[in-house]
């Protein structure tokens, strides 16, 4: 194992589950990602809007079972749940919050651990690997989430801790931030529409599949539109974790240049993504809070925007 490798239990998240004959079918006029291109080996990240293009929630999304389930953030779930039954009244399919039913855990270079569970996990981001109930899926390079059934939760954890350290969750939310995949927290929801999250740059966006709610501004931005605000990585010296919409700010500018999306601690400094107007991210130039807050720092992100690349999805 290699030393940086770990687990721990993804206890900041939810699980909603949409089953039954229409549920794809339902799904596919309600959120950015193509239904369609699931498959018991393929899953998704995604997002719900609303008829603005504003974000209500992310997610990642996959095939189970009679229909597919959504891992989003607690907080969001039961709002999610509540606005999507509107819709599904006519719709053959049954909303419901499994949240109860699952335990994730997440898995920094853990991939001998789940060889040893018989999950052979692709390396290729968002593949899909099942055994004997459980469901492993690849994140981004080196990470991995484990779904196992609540009733054998027990017996699993104690097979990871014999192969890994178990980790606190802030360490798999730094490897998150690395990765510079944003998520809609309860304090950001309908503040961004996705491109904002660049969830367009990592297959959360499919610009094929035809009608959703808000997919008229999202395909306006993507096509005819000039992309002002965005999402940056950044360096904060400190302990104190800023939380999600702490507003940034630059002194080039009167008002705020953008909002923190997630932080985590890093082993020196704090990481975190933050939404910021390109243009005052370009000055270098940010600070927390406030004109004479803590300054932040540009990092890289481990992609780049191609609209012609993400179209094609």
């Amino acid at each position: 194992m290699a030393d940086s490798a770990f687990f721990c239990t993804l206890s900041h998240e939810g699980v909603l589950a949409v089953r039954g004959a229409d549920a794809g079918k339902f799904l596919q006029g309600q959120l950015t990602c193509n239904i369609n291109y699931l498959s018991d080996n393929l899953s998704s990240l995604g997002a719900r809007c609303t008829q603005k293009g504003r974000m209500q929630s992310s997610f990642r999304i996959l095939l189970e079972s009679d229909g597919v389930l959504l891992a989003m953030a607690t907080e969001l779930l039961e709002p999610q749940l509540a606005d999507l039954k509107k819709y599904a009244v006519f719709s053959k399919s049954k909303l419901t919050d499994e949240s109860a039913a699952w335990v994730r855990f997440g898995l920094d270079h853990g991939d001998a651990a789940l060889s040893s569970l018989g999950l052979e996990l692709p390396a290729d981001t968002d593949s899909v690997v099942r055994n004997d109930g459980l469901i492993a899926i690849r994140v981004s390079p080196q990470r991995a989430e484990l779904w196992v059934a609540a009733d054998q939760a027990s017996s699993i954890k104690g097979k990871l801790c014999a192969l890994l350290t178990e980790g606190e969750l802030n360490q798999w939310l730094l490897g998150q931030i690395r990765a510079g995949i944003g998520q809609v927290m309860p304090s950001t929801r309908e503040l961004f529409i996705p491109q904002m999250l660049n969830l367009q740059a990592v297959g959360g966006v499919s610009f094929k599949k035809g009608c959703y709610t808000g997919q008229e501004i999202v395909a306006r931005m993507q096509y005819l539109g000039k992309l002002k605000r965005r999402l940056y990585r950044l360096q904060l010296e400190g302990s104190e974790l800023p939380e999600p919409g702490t507003q940034l700010f630059a002194p080039t500018h009167n008002s705020s240049i953008g909002e923190v999306v997630i932080a985590a601690r890093g082993e020196e400094n704090i990481e975190l993504l933050a939404v910021l107007q390109a243009e005052a991210a370009e000055s270098g130039d940010i600070h927390l809070a406030a004109l004479e807050g803590p300054a932040l720092h540009l990092l890289d992100l481990p992609y780049t925007l191609d609209r012609d690349k993400e179209i094609q999805r």
